[in-house]
This record gives structure tokens, sequence and C-alpha cells, in this order.
């Protein structure tokens, strides 16, 4: 597995590839996680190829007692499981019912500007839902489990769908990741405005109807928070020079957030918003010697040399105002502050929002690193003991991260504060079953001026290089973690696993291309999360029937077969809600995933192992983001980017890959939060 890396010249063409996904980066020469699975296996005496064979080897060894390998039906799981789906729909097991809430273009504030399938403007948008939801969660109001704000990520967007009655767009084949540039290589502004303000976060508030429906309310709490809105930088890189730039000479301010996928929780009831493939976003044409001059800060994390940027040219847009241009991060001025060559640096962080308080600025909360931010997800607080949460890097090989506060919890007085002084970790995973976490501060490990690390800064705007340095294991793209609230576990989505090519596929190394991922699970001695040392486990590995290994032993079945999953969150009685993100697959794929039909969602018991499908949803989407009221009787999730499957000549002729959610045969797919109950009034998945 050691030399999967070597696999796809083109990292395009790897299986799960997705508009927005990191070049590979990572040219350390750490050990990755495939090398760790094998000399663990190797050490228990077992054959790598042999899948089940190695059910004992990494499932449910070594945590905290569990009857990991019982055989037992769960209470917690109380419907049946739902089949593989290949059709365009919603499918939830009998007795459960769905609604869609706040699909993207939904107005939620000003003057409520309605939803006008691919004709809405820049200042339209700028009120409205935006697109591609992704993580999210309920802020409950007073504790109701009937009214609350709603907080939605929005990931990336697809210009098609914004712009598809408009000229260049309607009847043309446009890819789902294309934009139109004019005979000058210029883009339209509001094309482009509209683009950045479907990007960044949604609040707004939700309530049950008299009829048992939910609905957007219009609150002065409800608000969009964009690529555009002015935001604060705290933590130890506000004021330092990596920060500085044309809008924000001192270093402490910044504009927007994008590429919004995971989120975060915060024990004093606040937001955070992670920032995940933000680099390309960017375009870095600098040259020395007529070649591309990118500093490590760039180069490290893929900002493109390319003059359009690596996605949308938003720095083209043809007035050349200020907010376009400062996504040109090429040195154009005397220094720092007559440009934007910092301007990258003020992204790849997780960003607090107060969602009870309008006009509070989002804050960038420096410790937790500068990486591809999938989420965060926070221990339990424990009273006078540090706050502690983790993070993962989503990108091929890269790397799990611990922040440990330096000042203690204190409920009703502690806010986001704590989280700009304190310890950041990452992890190094050994062959025995036992894991260590490595300081990235100054003078530890090695970093050192002498080695590069000039000071704190420096590291964390090099968190990936601060990484390398000191010897972290390289993961398989870490997607989400969760904590379960009972026991303090950690779960770890990795949802790539990749290997083999289809020429190397024999009988007992069944996984072609092994994309289908797999969680792994990590504890402490005390349940201390403070500790620098752990213990851990495979949960699940995903796959076929012949290709996986389920937590309770044995493999997984018709009921519960999956692959890449993504999405995890933990509710309070410890079933692990798993969501997978195969990548735009539509009805007509056959390669080898097929076997798993359209994306959904699975939930697992993780005292007895059990898994069944509890959903699956319709063409082109991924599912994501899950959170519950306080009582577990309404559940939200997340559908992005249904359709995204489509064909350029698809888009052309106006079949555009999925009607959901409003199947009128005329309306562009839209992301959505879908509302789930259960019609005898129970709690979701009892």
């Amino acid at each position: 597995m050691k030399d999967f890396e070597k696999d796809y010249p083109d990292y395009t063409e790897a299986m799960g590839y997705e508009h927005g996904d990191e070049p590979p980066c990572n040219l350390s020469a750490n050990r990755n996680f495939y090398e760790v699975m094998e000399a663990r296996v190797a050490r228990r005496g077992f054959l790598m190829g042999g899948l089940a064979s190695i059910a004992t080897g990494l499932i449910g060894g070594g945590l905290s007692g569990k009857a990991a390998l019982a055989s037992s039906t769960s209470p917690l799981i109380g419907f049946a499981p739902v089949p593989v789906s290949f059709e365009d729909k919603v499918v939830l097991p009998e007795g459960y019912t769905f609604q869609v809430l706040g699909a993207a273009g939904a107005p939620i504030s000003g003057d409520m500007p309605a939803f006008r399938s691919g004709a809405n403007s820049g200042d339209e948008q700028e009120h409205q839902v935006g697109q591609h939801h992704d993580g999210m969660h309920f802020f409950p109001i007073d504790g109701s489990s009937e009214d609350g704000l709603l907080v939605v990520n929005h990931e990336y967007i697809e210009p098609r769908f914004l712009h598809a009655e408009k000229p260049g767009y309607k009847g043309q084949p446009i890819g789902d990741s294309d934009v139109v540039y004019d005979a000058d290589g210029k883009r339209d502004d509001d094309e482009v405005r509209m683009e950045i303000a479907a990007h960044g976060v949604s609040v707004y508030r939700t309530a049950k109807q008299a009829d048992g429906s939910w609905a957007i309310v219009a609150d002065p709490r409800n608000r969009r928070i964009t690529a555009n809105t002015p935001m604060e930088i705290a933590g130890p890189v506000r004021g330092s020079a990596h920060v500085r730039t044309k809008y924000s000479p001192d270093g402490t301010n910044t504009r927007g957030t994008v590429n919004n996928c995971a989120h975060g929780y915060t024990p004093w009831n606040t937001y955070l918003a992670a920032e995940e493939n933000w680099a390309g976003y960017f375009a870095n044409t600098t040259q020395l010697d007529q070649k591309p001059d990118l500093p490590r800060e760039h180069a490290r994390y893929g900002v493109s040399t390319n003059p359009q940027g690596g996605r949308y040219g938003w720095h083209l847009a043809k007035s050349g105002a200020d907010e376009f241009v400062r996504w040109d991060a090429t040195t154009r001025g005397a220094s720092a502050t007559e440009d934007y060559r910092n301007e990258p640096n003020s992204y790849g962080w997780m960003v607090e929002i107060d969602p009870f308080n309008p006009d509070a600025a989002p804050v960038k909360r420096t410790h937790l690193g500068r990486f591809a931010h999938e989420g965060v997800v926070f221990a339990p607080a424990v009273e006078g003991a540090p706050v502690v949460c983790y993070s993962g890097d989503d990108s091929r090989f890269e790397y799990i991260y611990k922040f440990v506060s330096d000042a203690p919890y204190v409920a009703g007085e502690t806010d986001g504060s704590i989280l700009d002084s304190g310890t950041l970790y990452v992890a190094r995973f050994n062959d025995d079953g036992a894991g260590e976490w490595l300081a990235l501060t100054p003078g530890r490990n090695g970093l050192t001026p002498a080695n590069g690390f000039a000071d704190l800064a420096d590291i964390l705007v090099n968190t990936r290089l601060a990484a390398d340095h000191v010897g972290a294991t390289k993961m398989d793209r870490p997607e989400w973690g969760t904590i379960d609230p009972r026991t303090g576990d950690v779960y770890f989505a990795l949802t790539n696993n990749s290997r083999r090519t289809q020429a190397q596929v024999d009988a007992v190394n069944p996984r072609a291309e092994n994309n289908f991922g797999q969680i792994v699970r990590w504890n402490y001695e005390g349940n201390d999360h403070t500790r620098s040392s752990f213990g851990w486990d495979l949960f699940v590995i995903a796959g076929t029937g012949r290709s996986s290994v389920a937590p309770a032993g044995g493999s997984l079945n018709d009921d519960n077969i999956f692959a890449c999953p993504d999405g995890l969150w933990c509710d309070e009685n410890g079933r692990l809600w798993i969501q997978t993100d195969m990548g735009d697959i539509g009805p007509d794929y056959s390669g080898p995933l097929k076997d798993f039909g359209m994306n959904g969602m699975l939930i697992a018991d993780v005292e007895t192992g059990e898994i069944k499908r509890f959903l699956t949803g319709p063409w082109g989407q991924e599912t994501t983001g899950v959170v519950s009221t306080p009582d577990g009787r309404t559940l939200f999730v997340n559908f992005q980017h249904p359709g995204a499957h489509a064909s350029p000549e698809d888009f052309a002729a106006g079949n555009f890959g999925s009607g959901f959610p409003d199947y009128d045969g005329a309306t562009v797919p839209r992301s959505a939060t879908i509302v789930i109950t259960k019609a005898d009034g129970g709690m979701v998945g009892s």
C-alpha cells in the first residue's frame, strides 16, 4: 500500500475525485497509514490480502473493553434497512417521512427575494440560502425542539446551475465546474458576485408549524456569511507578516470564507465553519527565471499557477474592483501591503460564528492550524480542564490534528478566545495499536529557526510542513470526526483507501483500487483527552461483501454495504450515523462503486457492531450534514450537488441530471436540507 501515491500520475483520474479536490501536495517521506496497517497486521500474524482474516487483528481490539465482536440485535436501531437504490429519489425506512427545507436559493433575509431558477442576481443571492450544503448544526431557541437557528455550510458551487438562464450558459455544453469568459478573458461582475455570495454559511430561523411541517421564519438573526464578509483574524497569526495585505496592512482582518465543508459546535454554543479546499480559489502567477515562484505556504497547499486560477477566475471580473482582484495572489507591489500576495494565508482556518449575534464579525481561529479542514469535533467539556478538539486535513495522505487549550473550561465564562492559546498536535499511529500526539510548538520536535520555523505564527501558517517535519502518519483523506459522548471514543472517517489497479486484482486481494474507505477509532487511558498517547483500531473496513470487515466480525451484507465514509455523527444514545460520498454518481455509473448505488446514510450501534442502511438519496448527490433536535424526534440531513454527474451535452439539452428537489422538469437541481420525522412521533432511528 505504501506505493499508492504513485498509482495515479493524474490525480483527477483517481476514484472518488471531485471538482476542487487538491492536487497531491505531500511530498514528505513520512509513513502513510497503509504502511502502519500492513505492519500491524504482520505483527499479529495475518496476511493483508484476506480481509476476513484480519477482523480480530484490526477490528475491535484493545478499546475500552467493548463487546465489539458481539453478535446481537441492537436495541438502538429499530427499523428495517432500506435497500441499495439506483433511483432519483429519497428512500427512507417504512414509517418515516421527510420534507425539503432551505433549498439553495430559498430567501432568508432582506426583502426575501424569490428563487428564480438560474436567473437570480448577485444582490438577491446575498439574501438567499447558498449552494452545495454541507455541515450544519441546529441551535435551539430557549431549549426548544421545535424552534431554533439552523446554520448550514456551503462547500462550493456549480456555476452552470446558478446561471442556467443567462447568456453563455443556457443551451450551451457547460461542465459542472465551467464558467464563461468573454473575448478578452474577463468575467461578468454580477455572475462573479453571485458565485461569491453562494459560498459561505447560511444562518436562519426554522420552526415547526401547526401542521407538523418545518418552515423558514423571518428573523433579525437570519443572515448570509459569504466569501466577501469582513472577518477578524485571531490567535498567534494575528498581526504577523504572513497575513498583512492591502486590505489589512496590520494583518488583523480579512474577507470571506470558502469551501466550508464540515463544521464544529463549541461547548459555549457557537459554530465553527471549516475551510477545506480553499487553495484553488487563488491564482499566483509570480515567476522567477520564467518559472513559477510560489512561497512554501502556497506550494504546500496547491495554490494554482494558472492565470485563471484553479476554479472560477473571480480575480478576472471585468471591473477590476478590489473585492475581485484580491483572489490574485501574484506579487505586484513593492510590499505585501500593496497587493494580495498574502491573501491565501488568511484561508485554511476554522471560522467561529455566533449565530445569535448577527452584529458579531466571524473570527478565524488560527491556533487550530491551517490546512484543508474537514471540520472540528470537541471532546466533552470538563469543568476546570482544558478544552480539547480534533480536526482532519481532507486531502490524500495528510494528517489528523488535536488542539489542547492552555486555559481551563469554565461554564458560562469561556468563549472562543480560549482557542487562541494552547498546543496544536499531529497524530502518529504506531504499528502496535498505540499512537502519540506530536506537539507543533516552537523548539519542540525540531521546529526551530534553524530548521525553517521562525516562530509559532510561522508554524501555524505552515501547519502541513510542520507536521511533515515531526514525522506524523500520512492518512488517507481524513474526513469528519465524532466522539461518543458516553465513552469518549473518537471516530474518524478515512474516505478513500485505494491501493491497487484493476489489473492487480486476484482472489485473495478482491478490492480493485481498494477505494472503499474505513473508520478509525481511538481512546485514552482514563478517558483523558489531554493525554499524549492513545490506543487505536479500525471500527469498520467498508466495501462489498467480499471486501469488507464489519464491526462485529465477518463482512458487511446487503443491508449495510457502503463505500467512502464521509460524514460522521454520534448521537447521545450511541448511534453512529455514517454518511457516504462516492462522488457524483448517476444512474449510468458502471465503475467499481456501482454495487453501492446512490450515496446515503447508515446507522451503527457501536456497542453491538450492528449497522443498517437508513437512507438513500437522489442521483448525483453526496449525503452530508446531520443533526437532530434536542429530543431526537426531528433529524436534519443535507443533500449536496444533486445532478452534478450531468454531462455538458446533457446540460445543453436541459437534462440536468436530477429532478431533486422540485421534480418539475424545468427547475435546476438544488442542494437542500431534508427534515426527517417518524410517523409515530418517536425518536428517529429507534
